[in-house]
């Protein structure tokens, strides 16, 4: 099973308007906030330095794409 993702994008004024690419983050497992978030990329994102978004926008980040795991073919709806 595919674990589920957050995109995320660094707040303006926390790095340069062309760093802020959308990273993805895997839901961290259990209840508690961790202290950061890991980005697939290895990006750590600490606690009010991003953004979350509803749906991807924007820039993502090549190496988060890269290192994601893909979603199953049979989870994958074919005409949403």
């Amino acid at each position: 099973m595919t674990r589920p993702v957050l995109l995320v994008r660094l707040r303006p004024g926390v790095v340069g308007e062309s760093r802020r690419v959308v990273h993805v983050v895997p839901v961290p497992a259990g209840s508690a906030v961790p202290a950061v978030l890991v980005a697939y990329c290895g990006a750590r994102i600490p606690p009010g330095a991003a953004e979350l978004l509803p749906e991807p926008a924007g820039m993502p980040c090549t190496a988060c794409l890269l290192r994601a795991p893909l979603p199953r073919p049979d989870r994958l709806s074919a005409g949403d």
